[in-house]
């Protein structure tokens, strides 16, 4: 397995360059195709009455002065992804809202890059709550780049990885560890982490967590066990365990299921998965 189209999401916070460097490290690892999205925040159910649209000359203004700034924000794109080595990329302007559009568009990929969402570093095409109806939504693996991250972290094969991986035997987590092969085959260092697993006794198994080991050494990757109780601490709590775990790792990546439902545009996220959203400093893969 490995990601042979990869979907990056591209607006013009400043988050874009560490955003773009990533998913061009990827890209360029896997020889994959790059293909980088910017989007004019506008629902694409407008543009089903474009008779409406052109009959109101201040609407087709606005539209075009959204869809100027969406394709300022590819300016030096492709200089970025070709100095990083990538050979197949493309972008687009899309007419749509970011999180609808890029989930649309994310069923044709193996991977999607975005950011963390951050108040100070929004585009105006983005939403709060980007990130996870991206994750709800898309229907592949979404890698998330914090805003924090000065340098990029994923880099092309050659460099070191340090990566944890949140087990709960959960079908999100399983999609997780599956999505990640590629990077976790690359890695040098993988920790399994395993929060009480006495609680979920019946999907561990006997050893909790050595069946996943298991799997993993059948791809390829050598991981280590890591079985930790969280006592009684609450779900977004255990949240802040996972990440204190992986600063304690200095660990380079976070592997975990994204938990949570939808109802119309409201969407409800687990404690845990909205905890390592709102507080992560280093990328996390994520599947639903």
């Amino acid at each position: 397995m490995t990601y042979k189209t990869v979907l990056l999401h591209i607006d013009d916070s400043a988050s874009r360059d560490a955003r773009i460097a990533v998913a061009a490290s990827i890209a360029q690892a896997c020889g994959g195709h790059l293909t980088g999205v910017s989007l004019t925040g506008v629902s694409r159910l407008l543009y089903q009455n474009q008779s409406e649209l052109d009959a109101d000359p201040n609407l087709a203004l606005h539209l075009n002065f959204l869809r100027e700034r969406a394709s300022r924000a590819l300016d030096g794109v492709e200089q970025q992804v070709r100095a990083a080595g990538v050979t197949s990329f493309e972008q687009r302007v899309v007419d749509d809202e970011a999180a609808g559009g890029i989930s649309l568009l994310a069923r044709y990929a193996d991977l999607v890059v975005i950011s963390q969402y951050h108040a100070q570093d929004k585009s105006p095409s983005v939403m709060r709550d980007f990130p996870a109806y991206v994750l709800l939504h898309a229907g592949r693996p979404v890698l998330i780049v914090p805003y924090a991250q000065a340098q990029p972290v994923l880099a092309p094969p050659a460099a070191a990885r340090n990566v944890l991986i949140s087990w709960n035997a959960s079908k999100e987590a399983s999609r997780a560890v599956s999505a990640a092969l590629p990077l976790l085959q690359r890695a040098e260092q993988v920790h399994v982490a395993v929060f009480d697993a006495k609680v979920h006794a019946a999907e561990h198994g006997e050893q909790p967590g050595a069946e996943l080991l298991e799997y993993l050494a059948r791809h390829g990757v050598d991981a280590k066990l890591l079985l930790l109780d969280g006592g009684s601490t609450r779900r977004g709590d255990i949240g802040d365990a996972l990440l204190s775990q992986a600063a304690e790792l200095s660990a380079d990546l976070l592997v975990m299921g994204a938990y949570g439902h939808s109802r119309l545009r409201e969407t409800i996220l687990g404690g845990v998965t909205r905890t390592v959203l709102h507080s992560m400093t280093i990328p996390v893969l994520m599947a639903h």
